[in-house]
């Protein structure tokens, strides 16, 4: 018979490191070579890569921003200049609107005045007229008053009397003073 074979891991007892192997004394000297090697290295790649690259872009950033600024400043120049211009056109406008409004606001006050001169003259001059012909037919009234009244005074005196008055007698009475 055979013997059965067995297989497995063996870990070895006793030899083993009791110190962790970074901080092994044995081990320092060359780590710090190795330190050493790797910053220098690094240091000389950050030096003629990377730092210019970046070197660049803050300048082209820097530039750019330069630019932007150089060009808000222009857009804002030319914007002020515009609106001076816009104020100019503006305050030009409103003084020929006032100026328009002003010679027609003129116009319709000496059109108006003529319209009121006109029609005034023309009420007073039928007024005139009214006055004159209510004058002329009061003084036509008064002139017939004279011979109404002596051709009512009579029959009025013959009814209230019962005496017959000739004409002449009653103008006389009415008109003393004009029969002498």
């Amino acid at each position: 018979m055979t013997e059965p074979v067995t297989t497995g891991t063996q870990v070895p007892t006793g030899t083993a490191n009791k110190v962790f192997p970074p901080l092994d004394p044995t081990t320092l000297a060359p780590q710090l070579v190795w330190l050493t090697i790797t910053f220098v290295a690094l240091y000389f790649l950050l030096k003629k890569i990377a730092i210019p690259r970046i070197g660049g872009v803050i300048e082209e950033r820097q530039n750019r921003i330069q630019r932007d600024i150089d060009a808000a400043e222009k857009l804002k120049d030319e914007v002020d200049t515009a609106m001076k211009a816009y104020e100019k056109s503006l305050a030009d406008a409103r003084s020929n609107a006032t100026a328009i409004a002003r010679t027609n606001h003129d116009k319709l006050t000496a059109e108006t005045d003529r319209e009121r001169a006109a029609v005034e003259a023309a009420t007073n001059k039928k007024l005139a007229d009214a006055e004159a012909r209510i004058a002329e037919t009061k003084q036509k009234a008064l002139a017939s008053v004279g011979e109404i009244a002596s051709e009512i005074a009579g029959p009025v005196i013959k009814q209230l009397t019962g005496k017959d008055v000739s004409a002449d007698e009653v103008k006389r009475a009415l008109n003393p003073g004009a029969g002498e």
